[in-house]
């Protein structure tokens, strides 16, 4: 399974993105993490198939109603098979 590595920019720490983001990973059955980092970005590390992860990635680019995404940067590689389930990581 593929796993992707994906930096969110704009308006996405203190608008309910990582909750939401955990939400619609349970929603795909995705496994992995968000996190929030320093920079003001939000960092998701996701394994699934690949048509899970891109619908992960087409819904990072709107994110949350309260959320203004203004750049997503995604890199594929291999799962790593190191998740059980999704996570919030702080």
């Amino acid at each position: 399974m593929p796993q992707i590595q994906a930096k969110v920019q704009g308006r996405v720490q203190g608008v309910g993105f990582r909750y939401s983001t955990l939400q619609m990973a349970e929603k795909l059955g995705i496994t992995g993490f968000v996190r929030n980092l320093s920079d003001g970005s939000v960092e998701i590390v996701a394994e699934g198939s690949d048509d899970q992860l891109n619908e992960l990635i087409d819904w990072a680019h709107w994110g949350p109603s309260a959320a203004k995404v203004t750049r997503v940067d995604v890199t594929r590689g291999q799962d790593q098979g190191r998740f059980d389930r999704f996570t919030i990581e702080r």
